[in-house]
Formats: structure tokens, C-alpha cells, sequence
């Protein structure tokens, strides 16, 4: 299907997650025109606020830019921050335009792959919003899970050095350890999808939140008339 005609709006808690984004984009939806809205002090805010706390602000903040992307006539909004997530299920009661989660394909993915779900994270303020958004994915499937997350902070270190190698390396290390220990692994970030090209041949399922959260883009794009 030919989607040049449609418009995708994506929300950013920072820059690093638009340079992320981009391979994907030419992936799946190399047509589509983007509309990237990008607020780093989100993510400052997050990180400040400490793990498990989600300044009201930056809810608000979201419900602001996907009402901003829906006047301006986006066809899907994806919030692309991982932090946050339940940002998306606050501002839909409110806005008319679809709203999508980068990490919710993956996360069912990983459900149907087994009960034991490895969580692979660089940035310790995910943690809290992507085990939850696991649960909620594993409860309305049906399915138990016990989720062994891993915590990678020196590789996001490395990465805003801009040292991509020392990243890639670092979580390598940790996908093959982890694999020891569960049915698969999800990527709790965008900026870790990345690592595909190199989990070709993993002991486990590995799912990172490009490939999967665009093919979920992808469809519902191609289901809007």
C-alpha cells in the first residue's frame, strides 16, 4: 500500500531517540512524512524526578504536543519515549488522533515467546514504566510472567559520548549472559535497537522496540483509509 499520503507525528523526550529512529523509518515507512516534536528536558526532568517518579509536567507536556500534532493533522501519533509510556494512555481519553506506544509490539512479542522475559535496560528511570507496560502486555494475553531485568547504565554513559561501540559492547555482553537465564529479551530503549544487525543468531528471542514498533506503525497506517 502507498502510504506518501499519510503523516506520522512522533514525540521525543530527547534527541538521541530521532537519530535512533531514522534506519527504521526508511525500513518500514520511507514514504511517510514525519513530524518529530523533540523536548529534552523530559527526559532532564525524569531523570531528576528519580526512578519511579514521572513529573506531572511532562504528562501534561505530552497531552500539549499530540494535541499540537493533531491539529496539525498527523494521521498516528507515536510516543517514542520508554520512560514515560503511560503518558499515551492519559492523553488518549483527550485526543481523537491514534496514539501508539514504540515499546508495546515488543513487549507482546516477548509474552508469546515464553514466561520468562529478560529486560535489558541502559537507563535506570525506564525500568519502572517497562516492566509495567510488560505486565499489562503479559495480562491482557493471559499469560504469567516473570520478568529478570538487567540494568546496562555505563553503556547509555557510552553512548551519549557518543562511543557507539563501547555501547554495542557492553550490552552484547549482557544479552549473552542473560540469554542463559530466559525464553527471550526485550531492548527496554530505542537507541538499543542498534544492536540488531549483531543478534541474528541469539540463544533467545531478542526484541528491540525499531523493528517491531514500526511494523506495528506500518500496519496501522496501512488500516487508515
Amino acid at each position: 500500500m502507498d502510504l506518501k499520503n499519510k503523516t506520522l507525528g512522533v514525540i521525543h523526550a530527547n534527541l538521541i531517540t530521532t537519530k535512533a529512529m531514522e534506519p527504521y523509518i526508511q525500513k518500514y515507512i520511507p514514504e511517510v512524512v514525519i513530524c518529530n516534536l523533540v523536548d529534552d528536558t523530559i527526559q532532564r526532568d525524569n531523570i531528576a524526578a528519580g526512578v519511579g517518579v514521572i513529573p506531572k509536567v511532562n504528562y501534561y507536556k505530552f497531552a500539549q504536543y499530540a494535541h499540537n500534532l493533531e491539529e496539525a493533522g498527523v494521521d498516528l501519533i507515536l510516543l517514542a519515549c520508554s520512560t514515560f509510556n503511560y503518558a499515551a494512555e492519559l492523553a488518549r481519553p483527550m485526543i481523537n488522533t491514534p496514539i501508539a506506544q514504540i515499546d508495546r509490539p515488543m513487549m507482546e512479542e516477548a509474552v508469546k515467546a515464553g514466561k520468562r522475559v529478560g529486560m535489558l535496560a541502559t537507563l535506570e528511570t525506564t525500568v519502572p514504566s517497562s516492566e509495567r507496560l510488560l505486565r499489562i502486555a503479559a495480562s491482557e494475553a493471559n499469560k504469567d510472567v516473570e520478568i529478570k531485568t538487567v540494568l546496562c547504565s555505563q553503556a547509555f554513559v557510552e553512548l551519549q559520548k557518543g562511543n557507539t561501540e563501547a555501547h554495542n559492547s557492553i550490552l552484547l555482553e549482557a544479552i549473552d549472559k542473560l540469554s542463559q537465564e530466559v525464553d527471550s529479551i526485550v531492548m527496554a530503549q530505542i537507541s538499543m535497537s542498534a544492536l540488531a544487525p549483531y543478534l541474528t543468531n541469539t540463544k533467545v528471542p531478542v526484541f528491540n522496540s525499531g523493528d517491531t514498533g514500526f511494523g506495528r506503525v506500518k500496519s496501522l497506517l496501512e488500516s487508515m483509509r
